[in-house]
């Protein structure tokens, strides 16, 4: 049986968007894989999933899925609950590297490395250190290059409807080295940012733009709580706003957001302790 201390950390996963999604889980090599890996959230809705210390790995957000678990964007096999399968790119990613022990620190991000479909919002709680904020708060789908855009089919219930659902990242589009900073470009001295990535990067300051993105993109934390919003919010929050202009908001933004969002945004307390 897990211990009260076996269970470190908790993710707080909340359903900002207008229509449901369906949260994805995988675990890094070496880790288990979580309670679940993969369910429905409806449009206000939060869930919450107990991680073990010294866990790593993937949470993001499918949209568009049918009743077989095929997802239009984020799809893992076509099934519901992941179990070991990742992310179909394009997807935003949330990773962390929980600490195994009391002088242990997490490492996060918010990564568009594998492009983007949702816009997420990442809140650690409970913690010490720094424990920014991090995450990209953009609608990159309304202003994703045409040669990076994948188009919706429409007719489904999860945010597909047609138009843009998602957003390639170069290295996805093209597959050429120099934008997956693969071969002869896999180093940082030789892998730069490019006109892709820098689209992605002046969007969402935060995020991972590119694969050795890290000096602006890498957070450090000993936290009992994530909060993971997709499609977060400034309604309400006029104090916030210099942090969301950091993660990429943009004022045009429309998205519905229930009070229960604001509830877990705000009071949202953990179950787990620190060592």
């Amino acid at each position: 049986m897990l211990t009260r201390h076996a269970l470190c950390c908790t993710f707080t996963i909340t359903n900002a968007c207008a229509h449901p999604i369906w949260p994805g889980t995988l675990a890094g090599a070496g880790t288990p894989q979580l309670g679940t890996t993969g369910f429905r959230l409806d449009s206000g809705g939060s869930a919450q999933v107990q991680a073990p210390s010294g866990w790593s790995g993937r949470i993001w957000a499918r949209t568009g899925c049918a009743g077989n678990g095929t997802c239009e964007t984020g799809d893992c096999g076509g099934k519901l609950e992941c179990a070991g399968t990742g992310a179909r790119p394009p997807v935003t990613l949330f990773e962390v590297t929980l600490g195994r022990g009391a002088g242990d620190d997490d490492y996060y991000d918010v990564s568009l490395v594998d492009g983007y479909n949702l816009p997420v919002l990442v809140a650690p709680f409970g913690g010490q250190g720094q424990c920014d904020p991090t995450g990209c708060a953009a609608d990159l789908n309304s202003g994703c290059p045409k040669e990076l855009q994948v188009e919706g089919e429409g007719g489904d219930e999860g945010g597909g409807g047609g138009g843009v659902v998602a957003c390639k990242s170069a290295c996805n589009a093209f597959g050429m080295d120099e934008y997956c900073c693969s071969g002869e470009y896999a180093s940082p001295g030789t892998c730069k940012p490019s006109f892709y990535s820098a689209v992605f990067k002046r969007a969402c300051p935060r995020a991972y733009s590119y694969a050795f993105d890290d000096s602006t993109s890498t957070f450090i934390c000993k936290a009992f709580e994530y909060t993971i919003t997709f499609c977060p919010s400034i309604n309400g929050f006029a104090s916030s706003l210099p942090l969301f202009l950091s993660l990429g908001y943009s004022i045009r933004l429309r998205v519905a957001v229930t009070h229960s969002f604001f509830f877990v945004f705000l009071f949202s307390s953990s179950i787990c302790a620190l060592h």
